[in-house]
This record gives C-alpha cells, sequence and structure tokens, in this order.
C-alpha cells in the first residue's frame, strides 16, 4: 500500500511538475524579464495576458550592437519635466551625450538621470537611456525603448542593444511612462532587445 501511494506521488509530481516549464530566454537578462513578466506581483502584464505569457518575444542576440560609447557629461544641464503617457511629468537632467559608432556610422544620444530614482537607495548612479529607431511600430513596439545604465567611474561606458526592453505602457495603459525625446532617435534600424508584444 505504502509503494502504491510513493508510486501516485511519484506520478502526481511528474504530470504536475512537467507542467512548470523552464523560464525562456537565450541570456540572463531575457531569463530575468521574462521571470519578471511571468510573476504576478512585478509584472507589467493584463492578467488575461500573463496567464497564457510563455516568454517575450526578442531579436536574436548580435553582439553587433554591444557598443563601447563615449560619455561626453553636461555637469550644468537643467532639470526639466520630461513628458510622459499621462498628465504626470518626471524631473529629468541630460547627465551627459553618449557618442558611439554602430555599423560603421556615428551616432549620439542623451541620457538622463530622474530626480527621484536618484534619491532611491541602490539607484543613486541609475542612468536612463531612452531611443528611437527604425524598427518602432514594425518589429518593435511604436513608443520607443528603454535601456538601463551606471554612472561609469571614467569617461566610456558599454551600452548594450540587446537589452533594450518595452516602457510597460507597451503591455498595460495603466502605467505611466516616459516619452522618449525626438532628440533620442536613431535613424537607423536596431535590430536587437525586445520585440513589440503580441506581434509575432
Amino acid at each position: 500500500m505504502k509503494l502504491l501511494v510513493t508510486f501516485l506521488i511519484g506520478m502526481l509530481c511528474l504530470t504536475s511538475c512537467a507542467q512548470k516549464r523552464p523560464i525562456q530566454g537565450d541570456t540572463e537578462f531575457q531569463r530575468e524579464l521574462n521571470a519578471e513578466y511571468k510573476d504576478a506581483s512585478k509584472s507589467p502584464l493584463k492578467d488575461k495576458d500573463r496567464k497564457k505569457f510563455e516568454g517575450l518575444d526578442f531579436f536574436k542576440v548580435d553582439s553587433t550592437y554591444v557598443v563601447k560609447a563615449q560619455l561626453e557629461r553636461t555637469p550644468d544641464s537643467k532639470w526639466f519635466n520630461m513628458r510622459t503617457t499621462t498628465s504626470r511629468v518626471s524631473k529629468e537632467r541630460v547627465f551627459g551625450i553618449l557618442h558611439f559608432e554602430l555599423k560603421g556610422k556615428t551616432y549620439q544620444l542623451n541620457v538622463y538621470q530622474g530626480q527621484e530614482t536618484m534619491k532611491k537607495e541602490g539607484l543613486e548612479d541609475y542612468l536612463f537611456l531612452p531611443f528611437l529607431d527604425e524598427t518602432n511600430g514594425l518589429e518593435s513596439y511604436g513608443g520607443g525603448r528603454y535601456i538601463d545604465l551606471r554612472i561609469p567611474k571614467g569617461d566610456s561606458l558599454a551600452v548594450d542593444f540587446n537589452t533594450a526592453y518595452n516602457p510597460y505602457c507597451a503591455y498595460n495603459d495603466k502605467y505611466s511612462c516616459p516619452i522618449v525625446p525626438r532628440e533620442n532617435y536613431l535613424k537607423t534600424r536596431v535590430e536587437a532587445g525586445v520585440k513589440a508584444f503580441g506581434k509575432h
């Protein structure tokens, strides 16, 4: 009898444990993002989308999109109100200008520092890099994408476009998301990072 119970418990675990699919993703960044979006306590997804969620759609990881950028710091820049998708504004300043080369062409992007964010523990050195590119509205989200960075010790830092992610507004309109400033438009296709949600 005891053997039968053990066998049944084992079979039960096999069927229920098999349903717990491993978190998808080719890189640690992709796996962490997918795990966060699967987690009801952290996910920006609507309940109906989260219940059937198996993983975000990403461009293929491409080392071409990992660039070394020169940081031109702008210590005298003024705080301004960055517009968001709601009436809320985000107090930001241009921390510096990133100069880099991508596929043989030179580009620049403003990188921002948030007044509220820098007061939060663990985020004192956080930098926000929002950008637009020519995949927006096609393969990627129409409102542009974001990259998280940290203030470097020197004047250069690595920017990995494979870690570009969508604003929460791409998944759920209850969120208030910073609108990418027009000066952060890259006149090229950035085929890296997260793709548009629900498009396959």
